[in-house]
């Protein structure tokens, strides 16, 4: 009976681990503030992104300067706002007084690479 009750509770564990999804590296720090569906956190949802026009989701939370958007988030675009969103809020919007409330994330090169590559794929 131990022996049931043991392989059971091992199946139940194996189970969950494979049901939850895990980020590792960049995504990881994505994951902490955006959801990669449709629904929102702390920042919106990164589900389609990729090709999107900047401010356009209904999250209710953009600043005034992404609401008016005025820009699609194509490579370069992330790039920028990879890099530092707080300079690339300036600069899209041609407002330079801009701000934005994601703090800047320093992802540059191959990294900004990995998450560009994560972006387009959802």
């Amino acid at each position: 009976m131990k022996k049931i009750v043991m392989i059971a509770a091992a199946a139940a564990m194996i189970a969950g681990f494979t049901a939850s999804t895990a980020y590792a590296g960049v995504e990881a720090k994505c994951k902490a503030c955006h959801d990669f569906g449709a629904a929102h956190k702390v920042g919106p949802g990164l589900a389609g992104v990729f090709g999107r026009a900047a401010g356009s989701t209904d999250f209710g939370k953009y600043g005034d300067d992404l609401k008016k958007g005025g820009w699609t988030w194509d490579e370069a675009n992330l790039r920028k706002w990879l890099d530092n969103s707080k300079d690339a809020i300036k600069e899209l919007s041609g407002n330079p007084d801009a701000k934005t409330k994601m703090p800047p994330q320093k992802l540059t090169g191959a990294k900004a690479d990995e998450v560009i590559a994560f972006l387009k794929g959802l």
